[in-house]
């Protein structure tokens, strides 16, 4: 089974081929993400991992790649952070933003009706979730996580309303399927 951790940084996993633009102790591939294609053949690998990474990116054509490489059946399971996170602000590097509904523009059938933009389309989302920084110093999001989630109608009411600007989310988890 082939795996990679695409934009490891320091995050090195066993099992995996870690992967960065930065030859750092653990990394077993160095290459510059913004450069396509990635090197590795179509429909060799089984898992991508891809955690902190679309936010720094041009990650249409990243997808896209990502889409050419896995086989069928294949997942990609992204961590970017939500569109209302503090996070987004603080770090200059961050060019996009994202929410719940963004990977919807690239699954077959969706929604939105827009797979006509993309010459690639994921078959499914598997899982979704938007996830809530916690601490002691925002003890609410202990209550507000599990009700958000429960199911994609409140995923999306939350996102749509005064709810995420009074309780901000940290991520969206999003894993999707070839």
């Amino acid at each position: 089974m082939v795996k990679l951790n695409v934009g490891c940084g320091n995050d090195i996993k066993e099992g995996y081929v870690n992967i960065d633009h930065i030859a750092l102790d653990g990394v077993d591939v160095v290459h510059d993400l913004n450069v396509l294609p990635l090197p590795f053949e179509s429909d060799s690998v089984d898992e991508i991992l891809c955690l902190d990474v679309l936010e720094h990116i041009d990650y249409i054509p990243l997808l896209q790649d990502f889409h050419r490489i896995l086989k069928k059946g294949g997942k990609v399971i992204v961590r970017t952070p939500h569109f209302s996170s503090r996070f987004n602000y603080i770090d200059p590097t961050h060019l996009n933003r994202f929410s719940i509904q963004t990977f919807e523009f690239f699954l077959s059938n969706s929604f939105f009706k827009r797979e006509y933009y993309q010459t690639f389309s994921f078959s499914a989302i598997v899982h979704q979730k938007i996830a809530f920084e916690m601490s002691p110093f925002f003890p609410w999001n202990y209550f507000m996580a599990p009700i958000v989630n429960l199911s994609k109608s409140l995923q999306v009411y939350f996102e749509a309303t005064f709810l995420c600007r009074l309780f901000p989310a940290s991520n969206i988890h999003i894993e999707l399927k070839k």
